[in-house]
């Protein structure tokens, strides 16, 4: 009742003056009587909020800190109980709050219309002292059960993914170490390309799965021997032609058995991205938009990072003079829609290759 007035005075009232340990319990009913009585049974263990009718108590539900519980009476003016737990229910933001309502309608169909809205229980009216505190306890402590069971959950799910990531990342550099790169290169290309799909895709899951999946993409260079991998010096026809295998090397590697998201984008990079938007690349010789999406962006930023890297076989090119290269390349090797991106992803990239310079730099 105390928090019902503040609010009506328009005061704030702090929630560190509240008791929110043993969690917070919202009263929904038009009649003040009926709010006083619940408030006086809760109060010494609960933080007790109340509300007079629907709307208010959707407003308070949809506050930064929502409460734990609402006991809710069905026949109200304006929006019913029902109602109003519907709205909760299909809001995800309020959608696991448990809500019993309070009635002196114990029909049969009432109940059966209030469990289809998503209600958690019945309270008759008049209310009992014991039924009420015993079901109040009951359900606040199974959803706290459930928060903290999610909560782990995630924690598992999180600590799973961030050893995917490290797993094909370790992978990734595999193939990597045989070619003379530094870790420093997949860290900066797998990145660039995150920054350039996110000008055209908006998908944060999708992009993140790019990231992860992109230091894939010569994972087929263990396959190839190392005679020619660390060769000093160009390779000849046939070497070369073996050395144009490894798209589908790594292709094989990473197999037909992967339904994640992640690996099914690192099979896509790893037999795509030689491929050129003119159909002059390799293995298949694929063109235009039969090259996925993800490995056309994986060979943008492949090159943009070989272009301005130091290696034992050449010097680093200036940006701009990268940038030109590659601009001059758009509609033959690269995409040409990913000009665009690609120039308004610079300013971005540049960061990153400042942040994961090569050891030799």
């Amino acid at each position: 009742m105390r928090f019902f007035v503040d609010r009506l005075m328009g005061l704030s009232m702090s929630w560190e003056n509240k008791k929110t340990d043993n969690g917070v319990v919202l009263v929904v009913d038009d009649a003040i009587e009926n709010i006083m009585v619940i408030e006086a049974i809760l109060e010494q263990e609960y933080c007790v909020l109340s509300a007079e009718n629907g709307q208010q108590a959707i407003d308070i539900c949809l506050e930064e800190r929502p409460p734990d519980l609402l006991l809710l009476d069905v026949e109200m003016p304006g929006l019913d109980g029902f109602q109003v737990c519907r709205f909760l229910k299909n809001d995800p933001r309020t959608v696991k709050i448990p809500i019993i309502f309070v009635t002196s309608h114990t029909d049969k169909h009432a109940e059966a219309s209030g469990f289809s809205e998503g209600g958690v229980d019945f309270i008759p009216k008049p209310i009992d002292v014991n039924v009420l505190k015993a079901r109040v306890k009951t359900h606040i402590n199974l959803s706290k059960t459930e928060r903290l069971l999610e909560s782990k959950v995630q924690q598992r799910t999180e600590a799973l993914a961030q050893a995917q990531s490290e797993v094909l990342y370790a992978l990734a550099r595999a193939g990597e170490y045989k070619d003379n790169e530094t870790g420093a290169h997949v860290h900066r290309m797998s990145r660039y390309a995150k920054i350039i799909a996110s000008k055209v895709i908006k998908n944060k899951e999708w992009l993140e799965a790019l990231l992860v999946a992109a230091p894939m993409h010569d994972l087929g260079k263990i396959g190839i021997p190392d005679v020619i991998m660390l060769k000093q010096g160009p390779l000849d026809a046939n070497e070369w032609e073996v050395m144009k295998t490894h798209p589908q090397v790594g292709n094989e590697i990473i197999g037909n058995n992967n339904h994640s998201e992640v690996m099914l984008l690192a099979k896509e990079i790893a037999s795509g991205h030689h491929e050129k938007w003119d159909g002059s690349g390799y293995p298949l010789g694929l063109s235009g938009e039969d090259i996925p999406f993800s490995a056309r962006v994986v060979a943008l930023a492949d090159v943009f990072d070989a272009l301005t890297s130091k290696r034992p076989y050449k010097e680093a090119w200036s940006v701009e003079k990268a940038v030109n290269c590659i601009d001059e390349s758009f509609g033959q090797h690269f995409d040409p829609s990913l000009a665009e991106p690609f120039h308004q992803a610079l300013a971005e990239m540049l960061n990153v290759k400042e942040a994961f310079k090569d050891a030799v730099d």
